[in-house]
């Protein structure tokens, strides 16, 4: 492995790339070498959220199933937001069953997945995938011992100048993952301004994950 893409919704199948490409339960391929699996809070459900459990569930039992996820909360949409803790919870529980780290989307609910994080005694790995936000938050986060997945806003800001870099720069090494998510770009871009950010090689970056990688996903 020479890269690891945290997060994708397309997978491109090269050698070189291990790729985490992003499942839902009623849309499965098999064909995907590695994945995860979860209900998006934008897609929940309440007719066939039980189905869609329960296949996650049988899914999580397949080795090439990486994580559980995305998964998680968004106070920026419609959804009641009871109901989308009561799914994430679920699926953070079925996590913890089967020792699977869990792909976070979380949009202005941050004190809240660290709450739940510690109601519910989770232990396995939680990574906030896309990640965006200041200093503040990224250090509650890792002092709560998330993950945090950088790539499209990361890409973004190296043009906009909002400051993430800033932000990327002091993430401890050991917490920090790469992705693409939707952007046109191949996740080698994203290691080179990830980097050039933190004035390393790409060599060293490459290492950095690939600890991170087998660290929290327990693979070789």
């Amino acid at each position: 492995m020479d890269f690891f893409n945290l997060h994708t919704h397309q997978g491109n199948n090269r050698a070189e790339v291990v790729e985490l490409v992003n499942q839902y339960p009623q849309e499965f391929n098999r064909d995907i070498p590695f994945y995860s699996i979860g209900i998006h809070p934008w897609y929940i459900n309440e007719e066939s959220l039980e189905v869609d459990l329960v296949i996650i569930e049988s899914k999580l039992q397949n080795e090439n199933c990486l994580a559980i996820g995305e998964c998680g909360l968004d106070k920026r949409i419609d959804a009641p937001f009871e109901l989308q803790q009561m799914v994430f919870e679920r699926q953070l529980l079925l996590a913890q069953k089967y020792s699977k780290p869990v792909v976070i989307h979380c949009v202005a609910a941050f004190q809240e997945v660290i709450e739940i994080k510690k109601r519910l005694n989770i232990s396995v790995p939680l990574i906030i995938h896309g990640f965006s936000k200041n200093q503040q938050i990224a250090t509650q986060l890792i002092g709560s011992g998330f993950y945090l997945s950088f790539g499209k806003y990361l890409v973004q800001s190296a043009s906009l100048g909002t400051g993430l870099e800033e932000v990327f720069k002091k993430i401890p090494e050991n917490h920090i993952f790469l992705e693409t998510d939707t952007i046109d770009k191949g996740i080698e871009t994203v290691y080179e301004l990830a980097s050039n950010i933190k004035g390393i090689s790409m060599t060293e970056m490459q290492e950095i994950i690939k600890r991170n990688f087998e660290t929290v996903f327990k693979r070789k």
